[in-house]
């Protein structure tokens, strides 16, 4: 089975890593200028000030391209090929790597559980949506049309987003 590794171009996994990124990118802008922003709004001693963070969002979404490579560089090792199975495993080892960092982290940390639990759910369903994007690419779906289903995800999630930040204080977490 090393000829089928060897038959992904570095061009095809560059740009299939980046369509994993830009997914993962979607669901952290919902995930959190969409439910968990209510939890940023109040001073925390664990925090960053609102404006310090949002000056340092290109260093956050910086770690997920990391995340995104190391997923893509184990599925093909692995021959992980087709949505379903990139998603279980995109959501195994987001569970893993996000468990253990937040684990970690409540053990040393001031921050509230439930944002510890937000970053845990969240992270781990990124995973799992940049591993449904990277199994669907390995296993032949076109990345044109992989592309345009990224992006309609992408542009979904940011609707929802300022949906969710128009209803403001009206949800609580």
């Amino acid at each position: 089975m090393e000829n089928l590794k060897a038959s992904y171009t570095t061009s095809f996994l560059v740009k299939l890593t980046l369509l994993a990124w830009l997914s993962m990118i979607g669901v952290d802008f919902f995930l959190h200028a969409g439910l968990l922003a209510p939890l940023y709004a109040a001073p925390s001693p664990f925090l960053l000030p609102p404006e310090r963070a949002f000056a340092l969002i290109p260093v956050g979404y910086a770690s997920f391209l990391l995340l995104a490579i190391l997923l893509v560089w184990l599925m093909v090792k692995l021959e992980y090929r087709g949505w379903r199975r990139g998603a279980i495993f995109g959501a195994q080892l987001g569970g893993l790597a996000w468990g253990a960092l937040i684990l970690g982290l409540y053990s040393i940390a001031t921050s509230s559980p439930v944002l510890l639990l937000g970053w845990f759910a969240g992270q781990t369903i990124e995973l799992s949506i940049a591993g449904l994007v990277v199994g669907a690419g390995l296993a032949g779906s076109g990345l044109k049309r992989l592309f345009f289903q990224v992006l309609g995800g992408v542009i979904i999630l940011i609707v929802l987003s300022i949906i969710l930040q128009n209803l403001g204080g009206n949800i609580n977490i």
